[in-house]
Protein backbone atom coordinates (compact mmCIF):
# COMPACT_ATOMS: atom_id res chain seq x y z
CA UNK A 1 0.00 0.00 0.00
CA UNK A 2 1.07 3.80 -0.89
CA UNK A 3 0.18 6.78 1.23
CA UNK A 4 -0.03 9.58 -0.62
CA UNK A 5 2.15 11.90 1.36
CA UNK A 6 5.12 11.53 3.48
CA UNK A 7 3.06 12.98 6.34
CA UNK A 8 0.31 10.08 5.63
CA UNK A 9 2.78 7.64 5.80
CA UNK A 10 4.13 8.89 8.99
CA UNK A 11 0.55 9.45 10.64
CA UNK A 12 -0.14 5.38 9.29
CA UNK A 13 2.94 4.20 11.17
CA UNK A 14 1.99 5.88 14.06
CA UNK A 15 -1.72 4.31 14.20
CA UNK A 16 -0.28 1.33 13.41
CA UNK A 17 2.23 1.26 16.63
CA UNK A 18 -1.11 2.47 18.28
CA UNK A 19 -3.03 -0.25 17.42
CA UNK A 20 -0.23 -3.27 18.25
CA UNK A 21 0.14 -1.76 21.41
CA UNK A 22 -3.35 -1.82 22.57
CA UNK A 23 -3.76 -5.14 20.72
CA UNK A 24 -0.78 -6.39 22.84
CA UNK A 25 -2.00 -5.05 26.03
CA UNK A 26 -5.18 -6.38 25.64
CA UNK A 27 -3.35 -10.25 25.05
CA UNK A 28 -1.39 -9.84 28.37
CA UNK A 29 -4.90 -9.01 29.96
CA UNK A 30 -6.53 -11.67 28.37
CA UNK A 31 -3.61 -14.18 29.46
CA UNK A 32 -2.97 -13.17 32.61
CA UNK A 33 -6.97 -13.62 33.49
CA UNK A 34 -7.14 -16.58 31.49
CA UNK A 35 -3.73 -18.51 32.03
CA UNK A 36 -2.22 -16.68 35.29
CA UNK A 37 1.02 -18.06 35.49
CA UNK A 38 1.84 -18.61 31.85
CA UNK A 39 1.27 -15.09 31.35
CA UNK A 40 4.66 -13.99 31.62
CA UNK A 41 5.44 -16.47 28.35
CA UNK A 42 2.74 -15.20 26.30
CA UNK A 43 3.34 -11.38 26.95
CA UNK A 44 6.98 -12.43 25.74
CA UNK A 45 5.84 -14.13 22.70
CA UNK A 46 3.33 -11.56 22.15
CA UNK A 47 6.18 -8.62 22.87
CA UNK A 48 8.43 -10.54 20.04
CA UNK A 49 5.31 -10.86 17.43
CA UNK A 50 4.85 -7.01 17.97
CA UNK A 51 8.67 -6.26 17.23
CA UNK A 52 8.48 -8.23 14.43
CA UNK A 53 5.41 -7.14 12.89
CA UNK A 54 6.35 -3.33 13.37
CA UNK A 55 9.89 -3.32 12.46
CA UNK A 56 8.11 -4.65 8.97
CA UNK A 57 6.02 -2.26 8.54
CA UNK A 58 8.20 0.45 9.61
CA UNK A 59 10.55 -1.24 6.47
CA UNK A 60 7.90 -1.34 4.41
CA UNK A 61 6.89 2.54 5.20
CA UNK A 62 10.43 3.74 5.22
CA UNK A 63 11.47 1.68 2.00
CA UNK A 64 10.10 4.39 -0.62
CA UNK A 65 12.04 6.99 1.57
CA UNK A 66 15.50 4.99 1.04
CA UNK A 67 15.51 4.47 -2.26
CA UNK A 68 14.72 8.16 -3.38
CA UNK A 69 17.77 9.22 -0.93
CA UNK A 70 20.00 6.67 -2.59
CA UNK A 71 18.83 8.11 -6.09
CA UNK A 72 19.59 11.35 -4.83
CA UNK A 73 22.88 10.40 -3.58
CA UNK A 74 23.78 9.20 -7.04
CA UNK A 75 22.54 12.37 -8.42
CA UNK A 76 24.61 14.87 -6.12
CA UNK A 77 27.94 12.51 -7.55
CA UNK A 78 26.93 12.61 -10.71
CA UNK A 79 26.38 16.59 -10.61
CA UNK A 80 30.10 16.33 -8.81
CA UNK A 81 31.55 14.83 -11.68
CA UNK A 82 29.49 17.16 -14.19
CA UNK A 83 27.61 14.95 -15.21
CA UNK A 84 23.87 16.68 -15.57
CA UNK A 85 21.86 14.07 -17.53
CA UNK A 86 20.59 11.78 -14.65
CA UNK A 87 16.80 11.88 -13.25
CA UNK A 88 14.99 10.63 -10.82
CA UNK A 89 12.04 8.33 -12.12
CA UNK A 90 8.43 10.25 -10.79
CA UNK A 91 6.80 7.56 -9.24
CA UNK A 92 6.44 9.01 -5.99
CA UNK A 93 3.18 11.49 -4.48
CA UNK A 94 2.79 14.20 -2.17
CA UNK A 95 5.93 16.28 -0.91
CA UNK A 96 8.34 13.15 -1.92
CA UNK A 97 6.84 13.37 -5.05
CA UNK A 98 7.41 17.41 -5.61
CA UNK A 99 11.08 16.61 -4.42
CA UNK A 100 11.42 14.75 -7.32
CA UNK A 101 10.11 17.21 -9.44
CA UNK A 102 12.16 20.05 -8.56
CA UNK A 103 15.09 17.83 -8.62
CA UNK A 104 14.78 17.08 -12.04
CA UNK A 105 13.53 20.69 -12.84
CA UNK A 106 17.17 21.66 -11.49
CA UNK A 107 19.22 18.91 -13.21
CA UNK A 108 17.20 20.42 -16.68
CA UNK A 109 18.41 23.69 -15.70
CA UNK A 110 22.06 22.91 -15.11
CA UNK A 111 22.23 21.14 -18.48
CA UNK A 112 20.78 24.21 -20.44
CA UNK A 113 23.04 26.47 -18.70
CA UNK A 114 25.96 23.44 -19.31
CA UNK A 115 25.13 23.68 -22.88
CA UNK A 116 24.91 27.48 -22.98
CA UNK A 117 28.45 28.13 -21.91
CA UNK A 118 29.50 25.58 -24.04
CA UNK A 119 28.44 27.34 -27.00
CA UNK A 120 29.35 30.78 -25.62
CA UNK A 121 33.00 29.18 -24.50
CA UNK A 122 33.06 27.99 -28.11
CA UNK A 123 31.90 31.01 -30.08
CA UNK A 124 34.23 33.04 -27.51
CA UNK A 125 37.48 30.76 -28.90
CA UNK A 126 36.13 30.83 -32.25
CA UNK A 127 36.36 34.92 -32.01
CA UNK A 128 39.67 34.93 -30.28
CA UNK A 129 41.59 32.41 -32.50
CA UNK A 130 40.43 34.09 -35.85
CA UNK A 131 40.69 38.06 -34.73
CA UNK A 132 43.68 39.73 -36.64
CA UNK A 133 44.86 40.70 -33.26
CA UNK A 134 47.53 38.34 -31.94
CA UNK A 135 46.82 37.44 -28.94
CA UNK A 136 49.61 35.90 -26.17
CA UNK A 137 49.16 34.87 -22.44
CA UNK A 138 51.70 34.34 -20.33
CA UNK A 139 52.12 32.99 -16.46
CA UNK A 140 54.06 34.18 -13.77
CA UNK A 141 57.12 31.27 -15.18
CA UNK A 142 56.86 33.49 -17.97
CA UNK A 143 55.81 30.20 -19.99
CA UNK A 144 53.30 30.89 -22.94
CA UNK A 145 49.38 29.58 -21.28
CA UNK A 146 47.65 30.80 -24.39
CA UNK A 147 48.28 32.04 -28.36
CA UNK A 148 45.48 32.32 -30.96
CA UNK A 149 46.62 31.58 -34.57
CA UNK A 150 47.30 35.64 -35.40
CA UNK A 151 50.46 34.86 -32.42
CA UNK A 152 51.85 31.01 -33.85
CA UNK A 153 51.91 33.02 -37.06
CA UNK A 154 53.53 36.75 -36.10
CA UNK A 155 55.61 34.88 -33.44
CA UNK A 156 55.87 31.27 -34.08
CA UNK A 157 55.86 30.79 -38.11
CA UNK A 158 52.37 29.09 -37.37
CA UNK A 159 53.76 26.10 -34.74
CA UNK A 160 51.91 25.76 -31.55
CA UNK A 161 53.10 28.38 -28.41
CA UNK A 162 51.44 26.70 -25.51
CA UNK A 163 53.89 25.36 -22.66
CA UNK A 164 57.04 27.53 -24.66
CA UNK A 165 59.38 29.83 -22.83
CA UNK A 166 58.06 33.41 -23.99
CA UNK A 167 61.73 35.19 -23.09
CA UNK A 168 63.51 32.09 -25.29
CA UNK A 169 60.71 33.10 -27.47
CA UNK A 170 61.56 36.38 -28.08
CA UNK A 171 65.43 36.41 -28.42
CA UNK A 172 64.40 34.53 -31.72
CA UNK A 173 62.29 37.74 -32.88
CA UNK A 174 63.35 41.33 -34.37
CA UNK A 175 65.32 43.25 -32.19
CA UNK A 176 62.12 46.26 -32.03
CA UNK A 177 59.26 43.90 -30.93
CA UNK A 178 61.47 42.00 -28.45
CA UNK A 179 62.41 45.55 -27.02
CA UNK A 180 58.52 46.90 -27.07
CA UNK A 181 57.87 43.93 -25.05
CA UNK A 182 60.09 44.40 -22.41
CA UNK A 183 59.69 47.94 -21.70
CA UNK A 184 56.04 46.39 -20.14
CA UNK A 185 53.96 49.57 -21.71
CA UNK A 186 52.17 49.92 -24.71
CA UNK A 187 53.94 51.14 -27.83
CA UNK A 188 53.69 51.44 -31.42
CA UNK A 189 56.96 49.36 -33.14
CA UNK A 190 57.96 48.75 -36.59
CA UNK A 191 59.42 45.10 -37.98
CA UNK A 192 60.06 43.92 -41.63
CA UNK A 193 57.69 40.98 -42.38
CA UNK A 194 58.18 39.48 -45.70
CA UNK A 195 59.88 42.26 -47.60
CA UNK A 196 57.72 44.96 -46.25
CA UNK A 197 57.61 47.31 -43.31
CA UNK A 198 54.77 46.87 -40.48
CA UNK A 199 53.87 49.00 -37.68
CA UNK A 200 52.10 47.10 -34.89
CA UNK A 201 50.26 48.59 -31.67
CA UNK A 202 51.33 46.67 -28.56
CA UNK A 203 49.13 46.52 -25.71
CA UNK A 204 50.12 44.88 -22.30
CA UNK A 205 48.34 44.27 -19.13
CA UNK A 206 48.62 42.27 -15.76
CA UNK A 207 45.98 40.53 -13.72
CA UNK A 208 45.42 37.25 -12.30
CA UNK A 209 43.77 34.66 -13.34
CA UNK A 210 42.74 31.33 -10.89
CA UNK A 211 44.61 33.70 -8.18
CA UNK A 212 47.93 33.49 -9.83
CA UNK A 213 49.46 36.77 -11.89
CA UNK A 214 49.42 36.54 -15.76
CA UNK A 215 50.06 38.71 -18.62
CA UNK A 216 48.28 39.67 -21.46
CA UNK A 217 49.99 40.96 -25.03
CA UNK A 218 47.95 42.30 -27.72
CA UNK A 219 49.70 42.72 -30.75
CA UNK A 220 47.82 44.81 -33.56
CA UNK A 221 48.40 45.36 -37.22
CA UNK A 222 48.19 49.17 -37.70
CA UNK A 223 49.85 49.39 -41.06
CA UNK A 224 46.79 50.57 -42.97
CA UNK A 225 44.58 52.37 -40.50
CA UNK A 226 48.17 54.98 -40.01
CA UNK A 227 48.13 55.02 -43.52
CA UNK A 228 44.13 55.88 -43.58
CA UNK A 229 44.76 58.72 -40.85
CA UNK A 230 48.08 59.43 -42.59
CA UNK A 231 46.19 60.16 -46.18
CA UNK A 232 43.36 61.89 -44.56
CA UNK A 233 45.69 64.63 -41.84
CA UNK A 234 47.58 65.39 -45.68
CA UNK A 235 43.82 65.91 -47.25
CA UNK A 236 43.18 68.03 -44.18
CA UNK A 237 46.19 69.77 -44.49
CA UNK A 238 45.69 70.49 -48.09
CA UNK A 239 42.58 71.30 -47.71
CA UNK A 240 43.38 73.95 -44.80
CA UNK A 241 46.03 75.15 -47.02
CA UNK A 242 44.11 75.85 -50.10
CA UNK A 243 40.98 77.94 -48.50
CA UNK A 244 43.40 80.45 -46.70
CA UNK A 245 45.56 80.42 -49.68
CA UNK A 246 42.55 81.79 -51.58
CA UNK A 247 41.49 83.50 -48.68
CA UNK A 248 44.81 85.83 -49.05
CA UNK A 249 45.64 85.38 -52.96
CA UNK A 250 41.95 86.21 -54.21
CA UNK A 251 42.02 89.93 -52.44
CA UNK A 252 45.63 90.50 -53.37
CA UNK A 253 44.69 89.56 -57.25
CA UNK A 254 41.31 91.79 -56.94
CA UNK A 255 43.72 94.45 -55.23
CA UNK A 256 46.38 94.43 -57.81
CA UNK A 257 43.93 94.69 -60.44
CA UNK A 258 42.18 97.26 -58.59
CA UNK A 259 45.78 99.41 -58.39
CA UNK A 260 46.45 98.35 -62.17
CA UNK A 261 43.52 100.60 -63.03
CA UNK A 262 44.07 103.18 -60.81
CA UNK A 263 47.17 103.61 -61.97
CA UNK A 264 45.92 103.40 -65.58
CA UNK A 265 43.67 106.12 -64.89
CA UNK A 266 46.08 108.08 -63.21
CA UNK A 267 44.71 108.70 -59.46
CA UNK A 268 47.54 107.86 -57.41
CA UNK A 269 46.43 109.01 -54.50
CA UNK A 270 44.33 105.89 -53.37
CA UNK A 271 47.34 103.40 -54.55
CA UNK A 272 48.98 104.06 -51.16
CA UNK A 273 45.93 102.01 -49.29
CA UNK A 274 45.83 99.38 -52.08
CA UNK A 275 49.15 98.71 -51.10
CA UNK A 276 48.81 98.66 -47.76
CA UNK A 277 45.81 96.32 -47.90
CA UNK A 278 48.29 94.05 -50.25
CA UNK A 279 51.12 94.04 -48.20
CA UNK A 280 48.40 93.35 -45.08
CA UNK A 281 47.35 90.01 -46.83
CA UNK A 282 50.83 89.13 -47.46
CA UNK A 283 52.09 89.54 -43.53
CA UNK A 284 48.89 87.65 -42.83
CA UNK A 285 49.69 84.45 -45.55
CA UNK A 286 53.44 84.75 -44.45
CA UNK A 287 52.35 84.31 -40.55
CA UNK A 288 50.30 81.53 -41.72
CA UNK A 289 53.22 79.77 -43.70
CA UNK A 290 55.57 80.49 -41.19
CA UNK A 291 53.09 78.66 -38.32
CA UNK A 292 52.86 75.62 -40.43
CA UNK A 293 56.55 75.79 -41.10
CA UNK A 294 57.67 76.03 -36.96
CA UNK A 295 55.21 72.78 -36.71
CA UNK A 296 56.99 70.82 -39.08
CA UNK A 297 60.26 71.95 -38.48
CA UNK A 298 60.45 71.83 -34.47
CA UNK A 299 63.89 71.31 -33.26
CA UNK A 300 65.24 69.02 -30.44
CA UNK A 301 64.63 71.04 -27.24
CA UNK A 302 68.15 72.63 -26.18
CA UNK A 303 67.23 72.93 -22.11
CA UNK A 304 69.29 76.34 -20.63
CA UNK A 305 69.02 77.44 -17.08
CA UNK A 306 65.55 80.04 -17.06
CA UNK A 307 65.17 83.12 -14.69
CA UNK A 308 61.65 83.86 -13.94
CA UNK A 309 61.81 87.36 -13.94
CA UNK A 310 62.83 87.72 -17.41
CA UNK A 311 61.30 84.71 -18.70
CA UNK A 312 57.70 86.28 -17.43
CA UNK A 313 58.45 89.50 -18.77
CA UNK A 314 59.10 88.49 -21.99
CA UNK A 315 55.95 86.64 -21.83
CA UNK A 316 53.49 89.27 -20.69
CA UNK A 317 54.84 91.97 -23.46
CA UNK A 318 53.00 89.38 -26.08
CA UNK A 319 49.76 88.53 -23.75
CA UNK A 320 49.09 89.75 -20.59
CA UNK A 321 47.74 87.81 -18.09
CA UNK A 322 47.45 87.69 -14.02
CA UNK A 323 49.76 85.51 -12.46
CA UNK A 324 48.56 83.28 -9.42
CA UNK A 325 50.82 82.30 -6.83
CA UNK A 326 54.61 82.99 -6.34
CA UNK A 327 56.87 81.67 -8.32
CA UNK A 328 59.54 79.28 -7.99
CA UNK A 329 62.31 79.87 -5.58
CA UNK A 330 64.63 77.75 -7.71
CA UNK A 331 65.29 78.94 -11.78
CA UNK A 332 63.72 76.80 -14.11
CA UNK A 333 65.74 74.73 -16.62
CA UNK A 334 63.66 74.17 -19.67
CA UNK A 335 63.90 75.25 -23.58
CA UNK A 336 63.13 79.08 -22.71
CA UNK A 337 62.41 79.58 -26.55
CA UNK A 338 60.18 76.66 -27.02
CA UNK A 339 58.37 76.47 -23.96
CA UNK A 340 57.69 80.33 -24.00
CA UNK A 341 55.92 79.83 -27.72
CA UNK A 342 53.70 77.10 -26.05
CA UNK A 343 52.47 79.73 -23.05
CA UNK A 344 52.14 82.03 -25.82
CA UNK A 345 50.05 80.10 -28.25
CA UNK A 346 47.80 78.95 -24.40
CA UNK A 347 47.72 82.75 -23.80
CA UNK A 348 46.61 83.34 -27.02
CA UNK A 349 43.69 80.83 -26.96
CA UNK A 350 43.02 82.10 -23.48
CA UNK A 351 42.43 85.85 -24.26
CA UNK A 352 40.16 84.47 -27.48
CA UNK A 353 38.08 82.27 -25.47
CA UNK A 354 35.14 84.89 -25.04
CA UNK A 355 36.23 85.54 -21.18
CA UNK A 356 37.31 88.52 -19.60
CA UNK A 357 41.16 89.45 -20.16
CA UNK A 358 41.43 89.90 -16.22
CA UNK A 359 40.62 86.35 -16.28
CA UNK A 360 43.12 84.63 -18.16
CA UNK A 361 45.71 83.61 -15.09
CA UNK A 362 49.57 81.85 -15.09
CA UNK A 363 50.47 79.25 -12.39
CA UNK A 364 53.83 78.13 -12.36
CA UNK A 365 54.61 75.38 -10.02
CA UNK A 366 57.89 73.40 -9.63
CA UNK A 367 57.54 69.88 -8.14
CA UNK A 368 61.18 69.43 -7.73
CA UNK A 369 61.44 66.47 -10.56
CA UNK A 370 58.84 68.59 -12.70
CA UNK A 371 57.48 72.30 -13.73
CA UNK A 372 54.15 72.38 -14.15
CA UNK A 373 52.79 75.96 -16.37
CA UNK A 374 48.98 76.02 -16.20
CA UNK A 375 46.92 78.91 -17.80
CA UNK A 376 43.52 79.28 -17.37
CA UNK A 377 40.42 81.49 -18.84
CA UNK A 378 36.69 82.24 -18.27
CA UNK A 379 35.42 81.42 -21.41
CA UNK A 380 32.59 79.00 -22.01
CA UNK A 381 35.25 75.95 -21.85
CA UNK A 382 35.28 73.36 -24.13
CA UNK A 383 32.72 70.48 -25.10
CA UNK A 384 33.61 66.56 -24.53
CA UNK A 385 33.93 66.45 -28.34
CA UNK A 386 35.95 69.16 -28.74
CA UNK A 387 38.05 68.11 -25.67
CA UNK A 388 38.90 64.95 -27.10
CA UNK A 389 40.15 66.49 -30.75
CA UNK A 390 41.72 69.61 -29.35
CA UNK A 391 45.36 68.54 -29.67
CA UNK A 392 45.05 67.23 -33.28
CA UNK A 393 47.08 68.88 -35.72
CA UNK A 394 44.45 71.57 -37.85
CA UNK A 395 41.76 70.78 -35.91
CA UNK A 396 39.95 74.29 -34.83
CA UNK A 397 36.79 75.63 -33.88
CA UNK A 398 38.19 79.24 -35.35
CA UNK A 399 36.49 80.23 -38.74
CA UNK A 400 40.15 81.89 -38.57
CA UNK A 401 42.18 79.61 -37.31
CA UNK A 402 44.69 76.97 -38.12
CA UNK A 403 44.63 74.36 -35.95
CA UNK A 404 48.36 74.27 -34.96
CA UNK A 405 48.20 76.35 -31.57
CA UNK A 406 47.32 73.46 -29.19
CA UNK A 407 48.88 70.90 -31.74
CA UNK A 408 52.19 72.48 -31.67
CA UNK A 409 52.17 73.12 -27.59
CA UNK A 410 51.85 69.06 -27.67
CA UNK A 411 54.87 68.73 -29.62
CA UNK A 412 56.94 71.07 -27.48
CA UNK A 413 55.37 69.39 -24.35
CA UNK A 414 56.27 65.79 -25.62
CA UNK A 415 59.94 66.94 -27.10
CA UNK A 416 60.74 67.88 -23.48
CA UNK A 417 59.92 64.29 -21.88
CA UNK A 418 56.66 66.16 -20.42
CA UNK A 419 52.66 66.44 -21.30
CA UNK A 420 49.28 68.75 -21.78
CA UNK A 421 46.41 68.49 -20.55
CA UNK A 422 43.36 70.52 -21.20
CA UNK A 423 40.02 70.06 -18.54
CA UNK A 424 37.21 72.31 -18.00
CA UNK A 425 37.27 74.37 -14.58
CA UNK A 426 34.42 73.24 -12.60
CA UNK A 427 33.43 77.51 -11.88
CA UNK A 428 33.78 78.30 -15.82
CA UNK A 429 36.35 78.64 -18.13
CA UNK A 430 38.92 76.32 -19.29
CA UNK A 431 42.62 74.92 -17.88
CA UNK A 432 45.41 73.92 -19.73
CA UNK A 433 48.20 72.52 -17.83
CA UNK A 434 51.44 72.23 -19.40
CA UNK A 435 54.52 69.58 -17.82
CA UNK A 436 57.81 69.67 -18.84
CA UNK A 437 60.38 67.20 -16.10
CA UNK A 438 62.95 69.64 -14.54
CA UNK A 439 66.36 69.03 -15.58
CA UNK A 440 69.69 69.19 -13.38
CA UNK A 441 69.91 73.42 -11.84
CA UNK A 442 73.62 72.95 -13.75
CA UNK A 443 73.89 72.25 -17.67
CA UNK A 444 77.78 73.55 -18.34
CA UNK A 445 78.13 74.59 -22.08
CA UNK A 446 74.37 75.61 -22.55
CA UNK A 447 74.02 79.22 -22.26
CA UNK A 448 71.42 80.96 -19.74
CA UNK A 449 68.39 82.70 -21.29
Amino acid sequence: MRASSLRARLLLALVAALVMGAALHAAVMAALARWGGHAALLAGAAAVLAVVLAAWGSARLVAPLKRLLRSLESAVLSYRDGDFSVSISDDHGGELGALVGHHNALGHALRDQRQHLAQRELLLDTVVQNTPVALVLTDLRQRVAYANIAARQLLGEGRSLEGSDFGALLATLPPALARAVEEGTDALFSVTLDGSDETFHLSQRQFRLQGRPHRLLLFRRMTRELSRQEVATWKRVIRVISHELNNSLAPISSLAHSGAELARRGDVQRLPEVFAAIGERARHLHGFLDGYARFAKLPAPRPGRVEWAPFLDALAAQYPFTRAGDVPARAGVFDAAQVEQALINLLKNAHESGGPAEGVTLWITDTGTEIRFEVADRGPGMSDTVLAQALLPFYSTKRAGTGLGLALAREIAEAHGGRIALANRPDGGLRVAITVPRGPDANPGIPDR
